[in-house]
């Protein structure tokens, strides 16, 4: 079907329709109409015949009245008969004998006024009867006064009642008649109407007459059917299907005559969106007049032209998401730099939202929400450190709450520590797997998390303020904020398991210590360190004497312990900036930056004193066994016993065999090595270990003085340092011991 085919179909479908629904609301409203106006005169008239028929009854029920009253009833009843009211009358006695009757009287049977059941005979009289009785109460006889029910009767109730009425001969509608006023040819159409009529129900018959039965009943004895024609106009669907006619004739023309007007505009409009669809956004398409068709004519050329736009707009957000995506692939690829990678997730949240300013917080143990990475976010007044937020109202309850947050708040209603704004939203973000676990930390690290630790709560929130253009920020916000800050919590994780796989990498896993590749590290750093600044470096290598006895005696176990134990005395012997390692087996090694000969003898003294005081306690669940240790110490110094690091690493080894030899449990200092060849260095890397966590952190602090190390004199040469190991695993297997045989 073309185009102009279904124009037409449509204008006629829009136009016929509602004529044929006039059409037929006319000839049903003047149908209801002619039926209400024809129901409302049967009621009328059924209500005059009731009232034709009781005052008729009321009339005889008098004249018998005054017929039993009378002493001489047989000239009451002559007046009575004689002024017609009633036509006859009748007395009885007791036992039913006529005793006087007035003339002649109607056909039967007499129908009593107080009957209403039906009759099997049409009645020929309406009759009242009424009792007679003496001065004492006997009953003596009745009078009966009667008026026939005739033509004339009939004639005088359809005068009454305007309607035409009709005197059933039975108790069936459609038997034959007693007497109707009906047209001729009418009464059959009506008593076949009337059949199984009762009530007040009201049908037609097919030659436009409305009948309805009355009687009998109280007052109204008879069986009566009425019957009015209707006031429907002659030939009205005659004149409503000629009106449709015409109308669909003139819609015809002008359908066809709109479809051809019509039809040039919209091929032209249907061209042009071919055009749009192979993607040609140029194409545009002649206004020819104002019109609806001129409008949308000229509506799809703005659509194309704000089409072409977004186009644009959209090319320019698709190219500029790829280099976020890009740029933010390559930083999470090439770096563990967190500070940047935050940086750039909240460069990038803030240009995909129109935000004003964001900030990415991390929690810090101590219950605080620390800025790692701000935007457009004032510096606190104090100018000192980052931003730092309370767990509380805003952005702070976040945290605590683990729940994403946005609204609007009054200038007055920032609390103390938050940015300054008017709309927020900050969406929190945790770590994807327990990581706080593996570096050995409390659940109390993180606010918010769960007693037993195993599931890391919110560690950060990404917070945005102030939406450019005073709206405030919406569910699509919220949607677009989590994305980034699962980036941002991909990268915290990622940058914490990278520190704590490298401090692995570095660690011994059995006491805590250093591991011999992070020995070969440091020492190549504090040799050039040393070196740079005309500084002194001692090494001191440590080994426990006899530990093979102890293995064989009391077993690996017993072995492992006391290596433990060792390894803590030595944390709480040296400083802060002494750095502690596992060269291997039973082997340990000490570098005190900053120190000479005399600090590091003193050191070395202080060891083996820490070693020899208390035996080590090791045993499995019986009753331990004290296991006396002592240790072998050899000390060399950077630069008077090696040039490198490794020179002065074989010197305190060699230093440690003398110790060793001269009868253990002492320390040795390293002659001088200057026509020593030096022993082949092994490449080690050189670079920076900043940031790494550092074997030897402090954990306590004893009473009293430290002891000054350096190219001076000590002060308290058996002076601890009170310092302590950092945390770390302190079981676990360990490496194969290397058993010099000492």
């Amino acid at each position: 079907m073309t185009l102009r085919a279904r124009l037409t179909t449509a204008l006629l479908t829009v136009v016929l329709g509602p004529v044929l629904v006039g059409a037929y609301f006319v000839g049903s409203a003047v149908a209801a109409v002619d039926r209400s106006r024809s129901t409302e005169r049967l009621a009328v008239a059924a209500t005059a015949v009731r009232a034709s028929v009781d005052a008729l009854c009321q009339q005889l029920r008098a004249a018998a009245d005054a017929v039993a009253l009378a002493d001489d009833r047989a000239a009451v009843a002559g007046q009575v008969v004689g002024r017609g009211l009633a036509a006859a009358v009748r007395v009885t006695d007791v036992a039913g004998k006529v005793t006087h009757a007035t003339g002649q009287s109607p056909t039967a049977p007499w129908r009593d006024c107080s009957a209403r059941t039906p009759v099997d005979v049409a009645p020929g009289a309406l009759a009242v009867r009424v009792d007679l009785w003496d001065a004492t109460g006997v009953p003596q006889g009745t009078v009966t006064t009667a008026q026939p029910v005739d033509p004339a009767f009939m004639a005088r109730l359809a005068g009454v009642t305007g309607a035409a009425v009709t005197l059933l001969g039975g108790p069936d509608a459609a038997s034959r008649p007693r007497h109707t006023t009906e047209p001729a040819g009418v009464h059959e159409a009506v008593l076949a109407a009337a059949g199984g009529l009762d009530g007040e129900r009201v049908v037609g018959t097919a030659d436009g007459r409305y009948v309805r039965r009355v009687g009998p009943s109280d007052g109204q004895p008879l069986p009566l059917v009425l019957s009015v024609p209707s006031d429907r106009p002659p030939g009205l669907y005659a004149v409503l299907v000629a009106a449709v006619l015409l109308v669909t004739l003139l819609a015809v023309i002008v359908a066809g005559r709109l479809a051809r007007v019509t039809t040039r505009p919209l091929v032209e409009l249907v061209k042009a969106v071919d055009r749009v669809a192979r993607g040609d956004l140029t194409a545009r398409v002649p206004v020819r007049s104002r019109d609806e068709v001129g409008r949308l004519a000229d509506a799809f050329n703005r659509m194309t032209r704000e089409t072409g736009t977004y186009v644009t707009a959209l090319t320019s957000s698709r190219d500029q998401l790829r280099g976020h995506l890009a740029v933010l692939g390559d930083t999470l690829a090439s770096t563990h730099d967190l500070q940047r990678i935050l940086r750039l997730i909240l460069h990038s949240a803030i240009a995909a939202t129109g935000a004003r300013a964001g900030a990415v917080l991390l929690v810090e143990p101590g219950g605080q929400l620390v800025a790692q990475a701000t935007e457009g976010i004032e510096a606190p007044a104090s100018g000192s450190g980052p931003i730092r937020v309370p767990l509380g109202d805003l952005v702070g309850a976040v945290t605590v709450s683990g729940e994403s947050r946005r609204g609007r708040v009054e200038p007055s209603g920032v609390p103390p520590g938050e940015p300054r704004c008017r709309t927020y939203v900050a969406v929190p973000f945790a770590a994807p797997r327990d990581v706080g676990a593996a570096r050995g930390d409390g659940p109390a690290a993180r606010p918010g998390g769960p007693p037993d630790g195993t599931a890391p709560a919110t560690f950060g929130v990404l917070a945005l303020y102030d939406r450019l253009g005073g709206d405030d920020f919406d569910d699509d916000d919220l949607v677009t904020l989590r994305t980034f800050a699962g980036h941002a919590a991909v990268a915290v994780d990622n940058v914490r398991v990278h520190e704590e796989a490298q401090r692995l990498s570095l660690t011994d896993p059995l006491t805590g210590l250093w591991n011999y590749r992070y020995l070969r590290q440091s020492l190549r750093r504090e040799v050039e360190r040393a070196t740079r600044f005309g500084r002194m470096l001692s090494v001191l290598v440590l080994d426990l004497d006899r530990f093979k006895h102890i293995n064989d005696t009391h077993g690996h176990t017993a072995g492992d312990l006391v290596l433990v134990e060792f390894a803590r005395r030595i944390r709480g012997e040296i400083r802060e900036v002494d750095l502690a390692f596992r060269q291997g087996g039973e082997e340990f090694v000490v570098l005190l930056p900053e120190t000479d000969a005399l600090g590091a003898a003193i050191v070395a003294g202080r060891l083996g004193a820490a070693v020899r005081g208390t035996p080590i306690a090791v045993g499995g669940l019986g009753e331990p066994v004290l296991v006396p240790v002592t240790v072998s110490i050899g000390v060399a110094v950077h630069p008077d016993h090696g040039g490198t690091g490794q020179e002065v690493l074989d010197a305190a080894d060699e230093a440690l065999y003398a110790a060793k030899a001269s009868g253990r449990d002492t320390w040795r200092i390293a002659g001088m090595a200057g026509a020593a060849t030096p022993a082949l260095e092994l490449p080690v890397s050189a670079g920076s270990a900043e940031g790494l966590p550092r074997a030897g952190a402090r954990r306590e602090a004893p009473d009293g003085p430290r002891a000054t190390r350096g190219n001076g004199p000590e002060t308290d040469p058996l002076q601890g340092s009170g310092t302590a190991a950092p945390d770390g695993p302190t079981s676990g297997p360990h490496p194969p011991r290397q058993s010099r045989g000492r």
